[in-house]
């Protein structure tokens, strides 16, 4: 009698487990993203002075059936190419093969993909910031500080004077004084060119969501606006938990549940991480952990806003961080 019971219970058991895996294996999909940046100085490497890249084309390249797939970067230089199922991309590189304006001239090496996390069969990876070129470095990049200095510019040598014929006693010759150029002085530098609020400064930096909202420090938001919707800064999956109206300044006020203060902590780390390029996480860090925590359970995602917290407060373990705004004019 009780193994019939038992049966009739694990049953539906199995059928409801088989049925959840089958909507899960449909539903499952691979997304790579990552950012494109105008590497300005033509020095190989992000800088001060790149700026994220609008209009940029990226190919993920696989050596197996897997690709080529593209995409163009947004506004933010951010790119995201969707491969339908759970899709292995290790060895996968990516790579620019075309950008806008005076950065299409070169193209940085590809990066190889890396694995952020795999859930459910769903799989996300990114790769190392990608890097488009122009022909020549601009004119407020960092040059040599010690050039050689030009050489000294010599006098043509004098034609040789006809003597007269020999006398019984010549005169004697008199040979012209050697003439003395003045030495020759390289040409001043040019003035630097003070950049833009656009970018982000060298100066390592922290501040907290109470700052950001604060309008006196209006001109510190950098590459994102006030207005600039949840969706559009964190992809798809926070347009899904948040809705594709809610912007990043609702977002700075969020509390009262675990996932409104990973929203506010995030937004801040973001705005950070676009403020100052020595600030603890990258802002593709900061997306990447995003998602990964909004995946999650939500143990997961209040203990990475409280890791977001501490990262705003300008503590990370023994370093600090202190925050660098002053008034705006």
């Amino acid at each position: 009698m009780a193994r019939p019971i038992v049966m009739f219970v694990l049953l539906p058991v199995s059928i409801i487990l088989f049925l959840m895996g089958e909507v899960l294996r449909v539903n499952a999909d691979t997304m790579v993203t990552g950012m494109v940046f105008c590497d300005q100085c033509k020095d190989g490497q992000r800088s001060f002075f790149d700026y994220p890249l609008y209009g940029a084309k990226v190919v993920i390249e696989c050596g197996g059936g897997n690709g080529p797939e593209e995409d163009t970067t947004n506004w933010f230089g951010n790119y995201a190419v969707r491969f339908d199922g759970s899709v292995d991309l290790t060895g996968c590189t990516a790579r620019v093969v075309e950008a806008p304006g005076q950065c299409g001239s070169g193209f940085g090496p590809a990066q190889e993909l890396t694995l952020i996390f795999r859930f459910f069969g769903s799989a996300m990876y990114t790769a190392a910031p990608l890097l488009a070129q122009p022909g020549v470095p601009m004119s407020y990049c960092p040059k040599d500080e010690n050039p050689s200095p030009p050489q000294p510019v010599l006098s043509p040598p004098s034609p040789p004077r006809l003597l007269p014929p020999p006398l019984l006693s010549p005169p004697p010759q008199v040979l012209p004084a050697p003439v003395r150029l003045p030495p020759v002085l390289p040409p001043p530098y040019p003035p630097i060119t003070r950049l833009p609020p656009l970018f982000p400064t060298m100066q390592a930096a922290a501040c907290p969501h109470e700052k950001w909202l604060m309008p006196q420090f209006q001109c510190y938001w950098k590459v994102v606006t006030p207005n600039t919707s949840v969706a559009l800064a964190f992809g798809p999956i926070a347009a899904a938990r948040y809705g594709p109206d809610m912007t990043l300044w609702d977002g700075l006020q969020g509390r009262g549940d675990a996932y409104h203060t990973l929203l506010r902590e995030a937004t801040t780390s973001l705005l950070n991480s676009y403020n100052s390029l020595r600030f603890f996480y990258s802002s593709l860090r900061v997306i990447g952990d995003m998602n990964a925590a909004l995946l999650g359970s939500t143990h997961q995602a209040l203990r990475t806003a409280l890791r977001f917290r501490r990262a705003n407060s300008g503590v990370l373990g023994s370093d600090r961080l202190a925050c660098n705004f002053s008034p705006c004019n």
